[in-house]
């Protein structure tokens, strides 16, 4: 029996437009419960989300999950706030009241870096003092590249990393630390796993800004037909087939998308091609589309 518990639901659509392939805008309350609804009832039981993330939180809480793992992030914690600790406490209360939950599984940084600055020590002590008052069980970062690690795990002591991962961007397994992580007893989760959905479309779709990355799209398209796979089903069991990732957090936009991503999760997973890796980041970071 496939084991979709390793899946996390990523919520960012509930509550944004959110995604390069997403043509339907921000989902409507309706699809968002039937979509949460499904999903349990398949066996996914974490959810992935951010105080950034619009209205997310709150239509989770109306939708109801209080037996879900829940993740979080922070936004930029303001310098200008006063008490780093009360704020952020704040925060996490609102988040976690919002959602109607006891308390959340993991509360990660949106934005790392900010410990390397002036008030990080206070940001990392707020971030211990919520876990120590249980409202927190798990405390970590969200990355954008492998490198973040090799100063922020030198300094703090984290319970949990998301860093993005897929077909395309290899980083976090090829820099060792996926092996590191593992090592270390902190829990990896991995995102963009559909690299925002730009895996899935086919050619004749793809944005015209996506040219200059012909030859490695065309060799994936390419890959695809050989193979006899789909898109889905290559992206997500390619990731899958690593065990030291605990969860795949995938975003939908409809309904429909989460069922062929549940029908689509197979054994024995599947390896990818060498030649389809890079670490060209005006590609692999989503973050830097809008200056192609």
């Amino acid at each position: 029996m496939i084991n979709n518990s390793r899946l996390s639901l990523g919520t960012a659509q509930f509550g944004l437009n959110y995604g390069i392939a997403n043509q339907l805008g921000r989902m409507s309350f309706s699809e968002a419960k039937k979509i949460i609804n499904f999903a349990q009832f398949s066996g996914v039981n974490s959810l992935d989300t951010a105080i950034a993330y619009g209205d997310a939180e709150e239509r989770l809480g109306r939708i109801g999950v209080p037996k879900w793992e829940v993740v979080s992030k922070l936004p930029r914690v303001g310098e200008d706030c006063g008490d780093i600790a009360q704020s952020v406490l704040g925060l996490v209360n609102k988040s976690k009241d919002l959602l109607g939950i006891e308390n959340l599984y993991g509360l990660l940084l949106h934005q790392p870096a900010q410990l390397l600055e002036r008030h990080g020590q206070e940001i990392y002590g707020a971030l211990l003092a919520v876990k120590k008052s249980g409202l927190v069980q798990k405390i970590g970062i969200s990355i954008y590249d492998p490198a973040d690690l090799d100063l922020l795990l030198e300094r703090f002591q984290f319970d949990l990393v998301q860093a993005p991962f897929n077909v395309f961007d290899n980083r976090i397994v090829d820099s060792g630390w996926m092996t590191r992580l593992a090592r270390m007893d902190i829990e990896l989760q991995v995102r963009s796993v559909f690299l925002q959905g730009l895996l899935l479309m086919g050619e004749k779709v793809r944005p015209p800004q996506f040219k200059p990355w012909k030859k490695i799209l065309t060799a994936w398209d390419n890959w695809l037909i050989d193979m006899q796979l789909t898109p889905v089903e290559a992206s997500l069991n390619h990731v899958l087939s690593f065990p030291h990732i605990s969860k795949v957090i995938v975003g939908v936009d409809t309904l429909n998308q989460l069922k062929n991503i549940i029908t689509s999760v197979k054994e024995p997973y599947i390896k990818i091609p060498d030649n389809l890796k890079t670490t060209d980041c005006q590609l692999i970071n989503p973050a830097n589309w809008l200056k192609i």
